[in-house]
């Protein structure tokens, strides 16, 4: 009788949220259109369904800020060049806890609400793991409470939308603002200036105190353009704060200006809208490293002078500052907040160097994202001291101060002054600042860490060992399995018995218990079968592909590098079409090949590989003796929306990274959480991958180990001319990139064998090759396939984001849940 009224009730409940849901959705229709809904295009249709979530959205945003202030909790403040979110409209109406209903009013207005999801385009706001990873952190503090916050740009154009045009990638103008974004807030009154620029120098009072005097700078009013971040099922509303260079209200003013003068005023304005225009500008060019350099401080300066502000409006004590804030710097470009608050602080509060030091250090935190020395930025003297000149004149007293500390533990050793040095060389060395001016470094995956503490930091973690910690990435479960994957979403809620591992995913582990329950594993391969068939729906549609959903899925989707070893991939691919057409002794499980991925507009070597890519999937998928066996598919504009397709598709996960090179990786985990099998290399999260499975029994490993790698570096003992040599396979299908096979890649020949193959592809091919052909071997086992891919999935929990945040909250940040009542 209970439960029949605890039923009655919540269907009263969710009847009385569709009736407020209706009224808000058609009163917003008419209020924005001025039409009828039958009359409302499909785009304004997803405005006014965001409209609508809108209205739930700001009640509890407003209320969580007002609870932030009141209470002077710790706050956390994330800074990130990009963030890369996705689409947001299925996320908000998940965690507001409304989909479903608005899915009913809908419908009972005639409106599908999946065609409305494809409306809305994936905001250009990031490229790869490192906004995507922002983007997951964001979503996983408001989810627990958190008080933690993202800053970061508001690129008008994202880094590019990818075309393939006759095999080549073509970059056009991703141009994801042209009908607004529907979740921003903009905030003119929050403006803040950046000063570029100008001459700055420090002159002698009368007191004989010394006071900083900053001329003629060029100032960039930045305005920000508030996204609310929404708490899955509570009321948590926390704030990604996107930074715009805009020219002040009054330009446009030109009066009686004179031609220079206009002149002037107008290439002030260019200068201004170029700050924000793209993310990422080519640095391959003098003027791209430094307009990427402008957007670095643009976005700390504008971050920090506001968080600053903010701090100081809560009435509470400058000297309190790191009490009570928390900044963390991921990855090196927002590193210059060290030298942004240490001017704020020591210019603006007047606080004593000394004090502002300790301040700053215990503010800051730092994540490194790479082990390869070569992509720590770093920017020449000449015009980092040009354009910032009073953060220079901080940089360099901050390393002038740091190195009489290094040459008193190092007397007599310059070699560790050089090594440790932030301003060397005629270079600013960020990296080497963030670590200096942080009380935290942390890697991003076990095997990064330590590679870190033994080679690309080990001067700066032998001079303090307890700087240094591991964070290994995660992702956000609710995105890339409850709302990629609902049908996996559902069999895990009827299967557990409960929703709690909703928000507490390490519970799906109870999942262990049914890997051997044939019924379970019955249920899992019917939901394979349907993703995979979605995603075949999908190349249809946009590739004029088929490809049979009963063939395994075999899927690399990342950026485009040489050390991911997308070539390795195709290069195994043009042996086996080899071997199907020559040998009849041969055989091989029907698979089909997907890639997906952006390689960088000046990495000639990268968009070579996607040329290969596409030449070979031209030749194969033609072929009738062969293209029912094997068939290679390129995903066009690979994104998170497009990610939140191919994911829960995918049989084998492709993360075959040189050893030693990939940081974590978080696609690993997204495959793996929608019960992927890994074939990859000890590289990265791939390593703890791997002990969370319960080794080598569901998961597929090969190829040489990091510690070989580096061995290989080390001694320079390496020779790709000897494995082309000595590897009948190997010779031949590299030499098929210039017989005319598939055109000429002469470029790519040259780059393994003349130029000794960086990444160690011919080294690792053989080993590949024996992968593939184990993966085959399982996937015949169905039964223990399936047992595999249950393994996975029951393991994954461990690699959700909001374990990587609750790590971060206690051991770095020190910040406490806030519960918004």
């Amino acid at each position: 009788m209970a439960r029949e009224k605890k039923d009655v009730r919540k269907d009263r409940e969710y009847e009385a949220l569709k009736e407020s849901l209706r009224r808000r959705f058609i009163n917003a229709a008419h209020v924005m259109w001025g039409r009828e809904i039958n009359e409302l295009t499909k785009n304004e249709v997803y405005q006014t369904v965001a409209a609508t979530a809108k209205q739930f959205i700001t009640e509890n945003w407003i209320k969580t800020n007002s609870a932030y202030m009141e209470r002077g909790e710790k706050q956390v403040y994330y800074f990130s060049i990009e963030f890369l979110l996705g689409r947001l409209l299925k996320s908000n109406l998940m965690n507001l806890g409304i989909q479903d209903a608005v899915k009913d009013v809908l419908a009972g207005l005639k409106i599908d609400l999946s065609e409305t999801y494809e409306e809305e385009p994936d905001a250009g706001l990031g490229n790869g793991g490192l906004g995507r990873l922002a983007a997951c952190f964001i979503d996983s503090m408001a989810a627990h409470r958190l008080p933690g916050h993202g800053c970061s740009i508001r690129y008008q154009y994202g880094l590019f939308e990818q075309k393939i045009v006759d095999g080549n990638q073509v970059e056009i103008p991703d141009n994801w603002l042209k009908n607004g974004f529907a979740w921003e807030y903009r905030k003119p009154d929050k403006a803040i200036d950046v000063k570029f620029n100008g001459n700055a120098y420090m002159k002698k009072m009368d007191d004989g105190s010394l006071q900083v005097v900053y001329e003629n700078p060029l100032t960039v009013m930045a305005v920000p353009y508030d996204v609310p971040i929404v708490g899955y099922h509570n009321s948590t509303v926390n704030t990604l704060r996107l930074w715009n260079a805009e020219v002040n209200r009054d330009f446009s003013d030109y009066g009686m200006l004179t031609k220079e003068q206009r002149k002037k005023k107008s290439e002030y304005r260019e200068f201004v809208e170029s700050i924000t225009k793209f993310l990422y500008p080519d640095d391959s060019t003098y003027d791209g490293r430094r307009m990427r350099l402008i957007q670095e401080y643009f976005l700390v300066s504008a971050g920090v002078q506001s968080i600053v502000r903010h701090y100081k409006k809560a009435g509470l004590n400058i000297h309190d500052f790191a009490k009570k804030i928390a900044i963390h710097i991921n990855d090196t470009h927002p590193a210059l907040c060290v030298a942004e608050l240490m001017r704020i602080l020591v210019d603006e509060e007047g606080l004593e160097w000394n004090e502002a030091w300790a301040i700053t250090k215990n503010t800051m935190a730092y994540t490194n994202h790479t082990i390869m020395p070569e992509a720590l930025e770093k920017w020449p003297v000449e015009m980092f001291k040009t354009l910032l000149p009073r953060i220079y004149m901080i940089v360099d007293e901050i390393n002038r101060r740091w190195l009489i500390d290094v040459r008193e533990r190092y007397p007599e050793n310059e070699g560790k002054v050089h090594a440790l040095s932030i301003i060397q060389d005629d270079m600013v060395h960020m990296a080497r600042l963030a670590i200096v001016g942080s009380h935290s470094v942390n890697g991003v995956a076990k095997i990064h860490t330590d590679i870190l503490k033994s080679t690309t930091l080990h001067d700066f973690y032998e001079y303090n060992p307890r700087l240094f910690n591991n964070k290994t990435n995660g992702i956000t479960h609710r995105r890339w399995l409850m709302g990629a994957n609902p049908e996996l979403s559902a069999l895990i809620d009827k299967t557990i018995g409960s929703h709690r591992w909703h928000r507490h995913p390490e519970q799906m582990d109870i999942l262990n218990d049914m890997v051997d329950n044939k019924p379970f594993l019955a249920e899992l391969e019917k939901i394979k079968k349907l993703r995979k068939a979605a995603l075949a729906a999908y190349i249809e549609k946009h590739n004029g592909i088929r490809v049979d959903p009963d063939t395994i899925f075999d899927i690399q989707v990342k950026r485009i590098h040489s050390y991911k070893r997308q070539l390795m991939n195709i290069l195994h691919i043009m042996y086996q079409y080899h071997r199907l057409k020559t040998d009849k002794t041969f055989s091989m499980l029907p698979t089909t090949y997907f890639f997906g991925g952006k390689a960088a507009p000046g990495y000639f070597i990268a968009k070579e590989t996607i040329r290969l890519i596409n030449a070979v999937a031209a030749k194969v998928n033609a072929d009738p003796e062969t293209n029912k066996t094997l068939k290679v598919v390129f995903i066009e504009n690979f994104g998170v929306s497009i990610g939140e397709l191919v994911y829960p598709a995918a049989d084998v996960s492709e993360q075959i990274s040189t050893a030693s090179k990939e940081a974590s990786g978080t696609g690993n985990m997204k495959f793996m959480m929608n019960g992927a099998i890994t074939l990859g290399t000890l590289d990265g999260a791939n390593v703890e991958i791997r002990e969370a499975v319960g080794g080598d029994a569901n998961c597929v490993i090969f190829g040489l180990k990091a510690e070989e790698v580096l061995n290989y570096y080390a001694t320079g003992t390496y020779s790709a001319w000897d494995e082309y040599n000595t590897d009948p396979d190997v010779h031949f299908v590299v030499d098929q990139l210039t017989d005319g096979t598939y055109g000429d890649f002469h470029s790519l020949f040259d780059y393994l064998v003349h130029e000794n193959d960086e990444f160690f592809i011919l080294k690792d091919f053989r080993a590949y090759a024996k992968a593939h052909e184990e993966v085959y071997r399982r996937y015949k086992d169905r039964y223990h396939w399936l047992r595999s891919s249950a393994v996975n999935i029951a393991n994954s929990g461990g690699f959700s984001s909001d374990r990587t945040i609750e790590e971060y909250a206690k051991e770095i940040w020190q910040v406490k849940p806030v519960v918004i009542g």
